[in-house]
């Protein structure tokens, strides 16, 4: 288990393995949650990174779904 210090600027450093494990790089953006006691960081990741990640979605021509009755999206 990795830790981190809160340092008297509220800021903490991520440790160098899960930084290099997360490939994070310096001035990368965050969203953060609170779960109770828990912080969770959610790295934003570029429209660059995301490229290709619906590659494997199927496709579906819209009047396929007017022939079965459903509602055009």
């Amino acid at each position: 288990m990795l830790q981190a210090k809160l340092s008297s600027k509220f800021q903490l450093s991520i440790p160098k393995p899960l930084r290099r494990n997360l490939n994070l790089q310096a001035g990368q953006q965050f969203t953060l949650l609170a779960r109770g006691s828990i912080i969770e960081l959610i790295p934003l990741r570029s429209i660059k990174d995301a490229r290709g990640m619906l590659s494997t979605c199927e496709y579906r021509d819209s009047s396929e779904y007017r022939d079965r009755g459903e509602r055009d999206l």
